[in-house]
């Protein structure tokens, strides 16, 4: 009798304790050679079991369909199938008698019905024990999202820690990707230009690849960086550290969303427009660029949408001067500017007290919010909501809760800024 020898070790093998495809090798080999076995080939891959397809494996019972041999060896029947159609092919072709051997170190089989009966069940063992795997671990990736922390790998900007199995924020990388949001949320970029400005600052992904247009866009659309994460799509809040504010998040996905529909066109931003009036007519004051003594200078003039107006053009410089001289005549003395001072401390205390209520108002959302999301999983238990409508409804309220605690993160930890400064001519300024 002749046989084959088959060996097997998946690149993804659960089962750590499983022998390397050398050490079966070799196992088989010293096991033929005691029990004097007749070998004229040998089959060895490293693919998994779990689905049909393998190469190997298929080249093996071509091989035996020649008639070149008619048993096998090898170290486990998990090793020839993990599935329901690899196992059938081999129970089929013993019982058209090509197989008329199958041997293993450790288990016992002979072409006899109750062979093929204790060979079935080590086959329904093998595959029992590869889907009871993958439920496991399946459930044990459900419990890490739901801990808040991510199953898979860190987005670019982030680390795997393979020591606490956290994800940290990566130091180098990180601000790049902050900046791709902000400079994508002013609308003067595309996904195409922030592909190109990766390139150019050498923002690199995962393994090293280079940035694509694509990879932009998902990093934009991406909630992982404002401390949520997206999976299966379900919205959890993580445990890792945001990179951008959820607000910057959102505004990016507004900027998203209009891209591709008719927009009005855009104009210049002048500093003074919509500031004033023609002294002369009443008309608004527009304004325009102009060339000139090798530069580009920007100039105001009347609109003359009334008739004619004798008032000239007057270059930015000159009105900036202009608007100074006014507002030095209208500053304040020393004594109305201690006045004013003593209101600003007043509203000040007024309004950090205001700040506090806000805060205290916007918990009572976050409570409420936390009842509705224990309501909501309620009621999908109850099977009174599908699992897409219960997604949606949950991802709405988290969306909606991350933005809470932002403003509460931003009350509590900054509250109030105020600036007050005198400007060099005495008079008061003020920021809120």
């Amino acid at each position: 009798m002749k046989y084959v020898l088959y060996a097997r070790k998946s690149t993804e093998e659960d089962d750590r304790q499983v022998l390397s495809i050398q050490a079966q090798l070799a196992e088989l080999h010293s096991y033929s050679a005691k029990e004097k076995f007749d070998i004229v080939a040998s089959f060895y891959e490293a693919k998994t079991a779990k689905e049909p397809g393998r190469t190997g494996f298929a080249e093996m019972l071509s091989f035996i369909e020649c008639g070149k041999a008619d048993g096998i060896i090898s170290w486990h029947p998990d090793r020839l199938a993990r599935n329901s159609v690899d196992g059938g092919k081999i129970i089929h072709m013993v019982d058209r008698g090509l197989i008329r051997s199958l041997k293993f170190p450790t288990h016992w089989f002979e072409p006899t019905p109750q062979g093929l009966f204790m060979l079935n069940i080590a086959f329904g063992q093998s595959k029992y024990f590869s889907d009871n795997l993958r439920e496991n671990v399946k459930r044990g990736l459900r419990q890490k999202i739901r801990n808040g922390v991510w199953p898979g790998w860190a987005p670019v900007g982030y680390l795997n820690n393979s020591k606490t199995r956290g994800i940290d924020v990566d130091k180098e990388k990180a601000p790049k990707v902050r900046k791709m949001f902000e400079l994508y949320s002013t609308g003067e970029q595309s996904t195409i230009s922030l592909a190109n400005w990766a390139k150019e600052n050498n923002l690199r992904g995962n393994k090293n690849k280079q940035i694509s247009v694509s990879n932009v866009q998902s990093i934009l659309q991406n909630p992982f960086y404002t401390g949520l994460m997206r999976y299966k799509a379900e919205i959890f809040e993580g445990t890792h550290e945001p990179l951008v504010a959820k607000k910057l998040f959102d505004l990016c996905q507004e900027v998203m969303s209009k891209r591709g529909k008719v927009r009005p066109d855009r104009k210049h931003s002048f500093a003074f427009l919509g500031l004033m009036k023609c002294a002369s007519c009443g008309c608004s004051i527009t304004a325009q660029y102009a060339k000139g003594n090798g530069g580009i200078y920007t100039y105001y003039r009347c609109t003359k949408k009334r008739g004619a107006c004798n008032e000239r053009y007057i270059s930015e410089t000159m009105l900036a001067t202009q608007v100074k001289d006014f507002l030095q005549k209208v500053s304040l003395s020393s004594q109305d500017t201690e006045k004013v001072l003593a209101a600003l401390d007043s509203e000040e205390v007024q309004a950090k007290q205001e700040a506090q209520a806000e805060a205290q108002t916007l918990k009572a959302g976050l409570a409420t919010m936390d009842n509705q999301l224990e309501k909501l999983l309620n009621l999908y238990l109850a099977d009174a909501l599908s699992t897409t409508e219960y997604a949606a409804k949950k991802n709405k309220i988290i969306s909606e809760k991350a933005t809470l605690v932002e403003k509460v993160a931003d009350i509590e930890q900054r509250g109030v800024s105020w600036l007050v400064s005198l400007n060099p001519a005495g008079a008061l300024a003020r920021v809120h």
